[in-house]
């Protein structure tokens, strides 16, 4: 082991060996730099030898030198790679949380990279040349899309419905229906967010039924909101009863004080319910009902970028504005290039939807879904013989929280390897190959379900599943 540890060669020897030049000149880093990582490699060797767990090259010979400067590589590739990567999400889920939500459309991508490889308008009116908001870049898209009188953005849903609790119902009252007090991604519930904020949280009727009278009875001078939030993320059945919109609207109008204000969470610009896919309200709908504030997300069934919209009559919006949270929850110019995008492509028309990831993937039809499965395979045991596979009917999922009721039909693909169980083939296909691509398990089969993957992705599945 002694012998071993004086076999090492010195550091300044290893700084003169053409593999160091070469990581040098390959990796764009100072001398200094790569000098510190290689003893870091060292230190690590040394450990190794002295726990007996050295199980390459001798020290002293020319394979321990090719063990070392591997070492070296691999170290600077993992030191020096984004931790955030792509991926290819072959779980047939179209709003997957954990893989990022909605993909942008090419035109916001576009958008975003413009925006942040150049100086912009952000906050500058081009035509007055003065100080400009940046709320005006995406205000009148919202209008005309919703028929709301204003609209802001702050930086997720959460936010939004913080924003509209702080500035309109601090130390007032917000009714809302036991039902509705739904807990979101990450352990957030509303009832915690309204606490925070400090408005006063009034529940009314029980978990499985709220009556207007309920409402009625609740209201007091104090009452600042009658809130209803949108129970996108589950669904309750069975023995049910809830008040719908517009009763709560026209109790707030029957009575002053107080307004009436929607979470609707996913926030749906597309009236997905006549392509018979759920029953997720339209944003305009409920803006035309007489709404007096909505709140939805950017991410989700608009398929845009996280963002919290918000949207109304105008002096409530004013004063969401103004208040000093608005700062603090404000968007930078990336996101608002994003959702401008993605807007654009909504301003279009059917024309449009077809250009946003989320509404094209939705709408995929079954038979289209089999030819692209059916040539998938004949394509990948065109490249290996490694694999049993069949096509089965079964579903894909909204995701995000959203539409928790509904299944869209689809064909999977579904996987058996010679040598590996279906744990370690997703555990290689996430690991061992790039892009990492993620798929579902059932039982002893690997799936992959080709709805949330774009067609000019097969072939990067299919050399990684080929590579096992």
């Amino acid at each position: 082991m002694k012998e071993w540890l004086r076999s090492i060669p010195a550091v300044h020897e290893l700084q003169n060996h053409a593999h160091f030049l070469s990581l040098l000149e390959e990796n764009n880093i100072n001398f200094p730099e790569l000098t510190n990582f290689l003893k870091e490699v060292l230190d690590e060797i040394r450990t190794l030898i002295l726990a007996n767990n050295w199980n390459h090259g001798v020290p002293g010979t020319p394979d321990f030198i090719d063990d070392l400067f591997s070492m070296l590589k691999n170290k600077l590739v993992k030191q020096f790679s984004y931790t955030l990567k792509r991926v290819i999400n072959a779980t047939g889920t179209i709003l997957h949380t954990n893989l990022g939500r909605a993909r942008l459309s090419d035109q916001a991508v576009a958008h975003v990279v413009e925006t942040a490889q150049n100086y912009s308008n952000l906050e500058y009116n081009l035509e007055k040349g003065e100080r400009g908001s940046r709320h005006s870049h995406v205000e009148e898209l919202i209008k005309d899309l919703t028929g709301a009188e204003a609209a802001m953005i702050v930086n997720n849903n959460a936010a939004a419905v913080f924003l509209v609790l702080r500035a309109i119902a601090e130390n007032r009252e917000v009714i809302v229906s036991r039902g509705q007090l739904v807990e979101i991604g990450g352990s957030f519930r509303i009832s915690s967010i309204m606490e925070e904020s400090g408005a006063k949280l009034v529940e009314v009727g029980t978990t499985n039924k709220t009556h207007l009278f309920d409402y009625e009875q609740a209201i007091t001078p104090e009452t600042a909101i009658i809130m209803k939030v949108h129970t996108s993320n589950f669904k309750v059945i069975g023995f049910t009863e809830s008040v719908e919109t517009i009763e709560l609207i026209q109790l707030t109008k029957n009575n002053d004080g107080f307004i009436f204000y929607e979470d609707l969470g996913s926030g749906a610009l597309f009236d997905f319910q006549k392509q018979g896919i759920g029953e997720e309200p339209v944003v305009r709908e409920v803006i035309d009902l007489g709404a007096d504030l909505v709140t939805f997300s950017g991410d989700k069934l608009l398929g845009g970028p996280q963002a919290g919209i918000i949207a109304g009559k105008k002096y409530l919006i004013d004063r969401l504005k103004k208040h000093q949270l608005a700062r603090v929850l404000r968007v930078d110019k990336m996101t608002l290039a994003a959702l401008e995008g993605t807007l654009l492509d909504y301003a279009r028309g059917e024309v449009g939807f077809q250009n946003i990831p989320t509404i094209r993937d939705m709408l995929q039809s079954i038979d289209h879904l089999e030819e692209r499965a059916s040539k998938f395979i004949f394509n990948l045991l065109q490249n290996t013989t490694n694999f049993k596979v069949n096509l089965l009917d079964g579903t894909s999922q909204v995701g995000g929280g959203t539409m928790p009721e509904v299944t869209l039909p689809t064909k999977l693909i579904a996987l058996k390897h010679d040598s590996y169980s279906a744990e370690q083939l997703a555990r290689k296909l996430r690991t061992e190959t790039n892009p990492s691509i993620i798929g579902r398990i059932q039982k002893d089969e690997f799936l992959i379900d080709l709805r949330t993957v774009l067609e000019s992705e097969e072939n990067l599945v299919i050399d990684g599943l080929s590579s096992l």
